[in-house]
C-alpha cells in the first residue's frame, strides 16, 4: 500500500510539475515573465504538496535513488507540450528502462 500511495502521489506531483514548468511556454507566452514566473510559483507549491509526502511515504520502502528514477520515468511519460514522438524518445526510454533495472536490482 505505501508503494501504491508514493507512486500515485508522484504521478500526481509531476502532472503539477509539468504545467508548473512547462505551461507557461504556451499559454503566458505573451505575458511579462514575471507573471510566468508568479504563476508557475503558485502551481508549484502544489507539485510540492504531493511531492514532499511522496517522498516521505516512500522513503523506506524505497531508497532515494529509486525515488528519483520513479520520478524521471513518470516525468518522461506526460506528453503536456505535444512535442513529435520520434526514436529519440524510444531511446530514452529504454535508457530510462535500464536505470530503473539497475536501480530496483539487489546489490
Amino acid at each position: 500500500m505505501t508503494a501504491a500511495k508514493t507512486i500515485l502521489l508522484l504521478i500526481l506531483s509531476n502532472v503539477f510539475m509539468t504545467f508548473a514548468w512547462y505551461a507557461h511556454l504556451r499559454e503566458l507566452r505573451a505575458k511579462p515573465l514575471v507573471i510566468a514566473i508568479l504563476a508557475s510559483w503558485g502551481i508549484a507549491l502544489f507539485e510540492y504538496a504531493l511531492q514532499v509526502p511522496a517522498n516521505r511515504i516512500g522513503f523506506g520502502s524505497f531508497t532515494l535513488p529509486q525515488l528519483k528514477i520513479m520520478q524521471e520515468v513518470i516525468t518522461l511519460a506526460v506528453h503536456y507540450m505535444k512535442t513529435p514522438l520520434s526514436l529519440n524518445f524510444l531511446w530514452a526510454g529504454l535508457c530510462l528502462v535500464g536505470a530503473v533495472f539497475f536501480i530496483f536490482r539487489a546489490a
